[in-house]
């Protein structure tokens, strides 16, 4: 079997999913598979970057994106991580230094997905600015504040 792509998804109850597209090569057969987020040991023959990263990659300058390219496989090969995805990239940019407790990320699971990545990059920069070395929920109220405070002034 050889993977030909991965699509990120959110399942109905709000579960990261990856949706992996395989073939046969002898015999042509496209398979696709929803499993959870980061269970493809057998499925993922090779390192791949997910359609989202992908498609994240492409939005890149295209002086920079060798760099970022090699700057964010080589952190998933030490992780060992097979899949690239639209949040790994962040964690190669920040060092995955970072860290979330465990209310803050179930609450970033109900954020739209939309703006979750925003939203995890801008937690994640505040936190390091602050030196601090996780998000909680009291960040998290603090720079919700922060921006729908904006809104509402301009209102």
């Amino acid at each position: 079997m050889h993977t030909e792509g991965i699509d990120e998804r959110l399942s109905h109850d709000g579960e990261a999913t990856w949706f992996v597209r395989t073939e046969c090569r002898p015999c042509q057969w496209l398979i696709g598979i929803d499993v959870p987020a980061g269970k493809v040991d057998g499925l993922v023959d090779r390192l791949m970057w997910s359609d989202d990263a992908k498609h994240r990659l492409g939005r890149v300058p295209p002086y920079a994106a060798p760099a970022l390219r090699e700057l964010v496989e080589g952190f998933a090969k030490s992780r060992r991580h097979r899949v690239i995805t639209y949040d790994l990239i962040d964690q190669s940019l920040t060092g995955d230094v970072v860290a979330w407790d465990a209310d803050a990320e179930q609450r970033l699971a109900n954020v739209p997905a939309p703006v979750r990545a925003m939203a995890r990059i801008e937690l994640e920069r505040t936190a390091l600015d602050r030196g601090a070395r996780s998000v909680s929920v009291a960040l998290m109220e603090e720079v919700k504040a922060r921006y729908f405070g904006m809104a509402a002034q301009r209102a």
